[in-house]
């Protein structure tokens, strides 16, 4: 059967106002994107005022529709195994609150654009909760949990630094019903954590946005992530993934995400667009 969902990608805010950026959009944009995940990090705090967040709906003007924000949050970040536990999300306790009320302007955005869903990395989440940190976390997602919920906004956690069965275990334990999942299949794997086909099963109806990526599992000194790729040449079993994912019921937007620059990112995106079209026939 032919599948419904949305053909999107993930676009910073700050990038909605350089030219050489917009120039790249403009050509996504023809080649069928039709919504976006806003990320939002604090480098771009400028860009949030009213003034800067009407530009951007004109540059859009129904060409595409914002449907999602992915809330960053201030360095230092290091995407490894090594410095990553300890950097990364609200699990370092250190640098918990600022990135909290970061977030939480996050949240104001996206209720000021109109859209439901707030996601972002929570980090490496302890794997067992008896771990020193691990019911301050807790209270920390519902306490943000609570604040999405006066602005009817889903809190969604993006995967892969965790596995599924621990992130499940977290939004069992918090107990809120706003808090969901932003699947990244590629994480899954870039991280070591799961087989993506199968992480569909634990979690279920909680899955509120999905990522479009590809990459392979980590190798070599087991200390960086696997190596990202051009969707379908990655580890991921698309043809099997996504079938199965909208046999399920999920109707939401697949966002596209190619961690690249510059013109190479502009061609696997349409790349992409067409391999997507060809499974959801």
């Amino acid at each position: 059967m032919a599948y419904q969902n949305k053909i999107g990608m993930i676009r910073s805010l700050d990038s909605f106002f350089r030219d050489s950026e917009t120039k790249r959009l403009d050509q996504m944009l023809n080649a069928g994107v039709e919504t976006i995940q806003l990320s939002v990090w604090p480098r771009a705090a400028q860009y949030m005022d009213d003034a800067h967040i009407d530009e951007m709906k004109r540059y859009l003007n129904g060409r595409a529709r914002i449907t999602s924000v992915w809330g960053g949050w201030s360095e230092p970040a290091v995407w490894d195994f090594w410095k990553g536990p300890s950097t990364l999300g609200l699990v370092p306790a250190q640098y918990r609150v600022q990135r909290v009320a970061e977030l939480k302007k996050s949240a104001d955005l996206a209720y000021k654009l109109g859209v439901h869903d707030l996601a972002t990395h929570v980090g490496f989440i302890p794997e067992q909760p008896c771990y020193d940190g691990y019911q301050e976390l807790v209270e920390t997602i519902a306490d943000l949990a609570d604040y999405c919920a006066e602005r009817d906004l889903s809190f969604n956690f993006e995967t892969g630094q965790e596995t599924p069965v621990t992130l499940m275990r977290v939004i069992h334990d918090t107990g809120k019903k706003n808090l969901g999942v932003n699947l990244d299949p590629a994480n899954l794997i870039l991280y070591g954590r799961a087989n993506p086909v199968d992480a569909i099963d634990i979690y279920g109806d909680r899955i509120r946005g999905v990522h479009i990526k590809d990459g392979t599992y980590p190798c070599g000194d087991f200390r960086n992530l696997g190596e990202e790729r051009v969707v379908g040449e990655g580890s991921v079993n698309f043809p099997v993934f996504l079938p199965k994912l909208l046999a399920q019921g999920y109707t939401g937007d697949l966002y596209i995400e190619r961690e690249i620059d510059g013109d190479e990112q502009m061609t696997d995106v349409i790349k992409t667009i067409s391999y997507l079209r060809d499974l959801m026939r």
